[in-house]
């Protein structure tokens, strides 16, 4: 496996090789030197076309973290702003001899363009390309679920899926590259997904999507859930009026105060709450939902560095598999407790 573009196409043995790998990593961030030499002399590229904070900033951290050299790369101020096409853009970095490239691109399918073009002889990671997949944050909300699932189930996380786990996937599904990808990588682990959404905000062909639909945020709640993950209204994104007033669309799919306590009244005590962010407070989530001792908001993005480390390292030492095999951490990976 060269490239990660989407989570679709992601193998269950590769799916769980990178979340083993990341719980190897995630040790390296607890200590005092959070540093591997694993990519040393390599070089990454963040070649970001749309605005991001936390998608930029950790993999950023992650490729510093696996001490390779980073090239922060944005489409405003650059001669992209002047008309450069993606081509002579990724010629230019094959110029520089980049090692891998993380592109956010607001057209759905670039990434896979610049991975299949022959333009770059590079790894490409897709940080999220329109409204079609957004791999990393499916492989670090699943990271987070992981290791909520095994605890309440006392079983370990290396080498476990989701077998069983229920997961509500609630909001802006229409414009939600989050929400396609989750879908896809959540089946592959074995949870059963449930959609829920006004009509007006889901997608044309749902229906053919490896999950279960719902237009009732409380009814879904009702049937049991171990995960809800609401997703941001994408407001940038719509040019036409998807619900009455934002009012409306609180109250009817929005996890409010009310909902965070009914959790407790259906002895939902071990469900967790989760955001992929920025959070539209009150809108969305409220504050006290988003603030709750059940939401995993800040550990998505503790987490999200690891996963990215992790897939950063398989894919340019070459050890991401392409056919099942032994599930275990690479043995070629530095031990954590090298200071090196």
């Amino acid at each position: 496996m060269r490239h990660l573009l989407d989570t679709e196409s992601l193998s269950l043995e590769n799916a769980i090789q990178i979340l083993d790998t990341a719980q190897e990593m995630s040790a390296v961030g607890e200590r005092e030197i959070k540093k591997l030499p694993a990519l040393r002399g390599r070089t990454v590229v963040n070649l970001f076309f749309e605005d991001s904070t936390r998608t930029r900033i950790s993999f950023e951290a992650a490729a510093k973290r696996l001490s390779a050299d980073v090239i922060n790369f944005s489409a405003k101020g650059s001669s992209v702003s002047k008309g450069e096409s993606l081509k002579d853009t990724a010629q230019t970095l094959e110029a520089m001899s980049a090692d891998a490239v993380v592109i956010r691109h607001w057209a759905s399918g670039a990434p896979a363009q610049l991975a299949n073009s022959g333009w770059i002889d590079a790894a490409v990671i897709n940080a999220g390309d329109g409204t079609h997949a957004h791999p990393t944050q499916a492989l670090l909300d699943a990271f987070t679920m992981r290791a909520h699932w095994s605890k309440i189930q006392g079983t370990a996380s290396v080498g476990a899926d989701l077998a069983g786990m229920r997961v509500l996937i609630v909001g802006d599904v229409l414009h939600s590259r989050v929400a396609r990808s989750n879908v896809w990588l959540l089946r592959t682990l074995g949870a059963h997904v449930t959609l829920v959404a006004p009509p007006t905000l889901l997608p044309v062909g749902v229906e053919h999507w490896p999950c279960e639909v719902s237009y009732d945020l409380d009814a879904a709640l009702e049937t049991g859930v171990d995960a809800v993950m609401m997703l941001r209204v994408q407001a940038e994104r719509m040019n036409a009026s998807f619900f009455p007033s934002t009012r409306e669309y609180a109250r009817r799919w929005g996890f409010d105060d009310a909902r965070l306590a009914k959790l407790d009244a259906l002895n939902l005590k071990d469900t967790i709450i989760m955001h992929p962010g920025p959070m539209n407070r009150g809108l969305e989530i409220s504050s006290a939902a988003a603030d709750s001792p059940r939401s995993t908001v800040l550990a998505q993005v503790r987490n999200g560095v690891s996963v990215r480390m992790a897939a950063l390292y398989l894919l340019l030492s070459g050890e991401m598999r392409e056919t099942p095999a032994q599930l275990a951490v690479p043995s070629t990976l530095p031990s954590v407790k090298d200071p090196s």
